[in-house]
């Protein structure tokens, strides 16, 4: 028996209505008469919590145009660019995020405990002329900055900015030594990474 406006605790399990015919329970469930409100809080479990949380992420997402958070490394671009003060890239191509210039920039996310950057899946031209100017134009000076996030316990606890150009010229070098064989190779892509230390050496500490 529970008095009026008296609150009881209840286990989804002893509620199987509940668990079996809605993706993620309610917090609380507001039964009405005309002498008897009875509240019955419900616990969720930690799968129905998750649901609840994806399916609030995905909805503010789409509300505000952010694109899909699930995709690649999309929550911690978006996570990144609230705490940065930048304004969100709405497609998952191209830039990252937009900088308070209103400037493109690129984003990397890494949850290791050294900070760092790695540029993957870079198409192959057909000469390392052509290849040049490919990074320089379309893949990394043309981002005016690159930012290097490290996460930790669910939080943005590091991040550093290099601009294009210092980008451009440390990574150069790296993909030029792979071009020369990189077709050869199952993935004919190319990549390489920026190191804590080129981090630490050319960078500016934001966090």
């Amino acid at each position: 028996k529970v008095k009026n406006g008296g609150v009881k605790k209840i286990s989804p399990k002893i509620f199987p209505l509940l668990s079996h015919s809605m993706p993620y329970a309610p917090q609380c469930l507001t039964f009405s008469s005309k002498s008897v409100t009875i509240v019955l809080e419900v616990e969720m479990n930690a799968k129905q919590k998750y649901i609840k949380l994806y399916k609030e992420m995905a909805d503010l997402c789409e509300a505000e145009g952010w694109g899909d958070p699930f995709s690649y490394a999309r929550s911690k671009e978006i996570y990144a660019a609230c705490v940065l003060g930048h304004d969100i890239a709405p497609t998952l191509s191209g830039a990252d995020a937009y900088n308070e210039k209103g400037e493109p920039v690129e984003y990397k996310s890494t949850i290791n405990k050294k900070i760092k950057g790695s540029y993957t899946g870079i198409s192959v031209q057909s000469t390392w002329e052509k290849q040049e100017r490919y990074l320089r134009e379309e893949k990394l000076a043309n981002y005016p900055e690159h930012f290097y996030n490290r996460f930790e316990n669910g939080k943005l606890v590091e991040s550093w900015k290099l601009t294009g150009d210092k980008v451009f010229n440390i990574l150069l070098p790296k993909l030029k030594k792979k071009y020369a064989t990189i077709l050869t190779k199952k993935d004919p892509r190319l990549s390489a990474d920026i190191t804590n230390k080129d981090i630490k050496n050319n960078g500016t500490q934001i966090i």
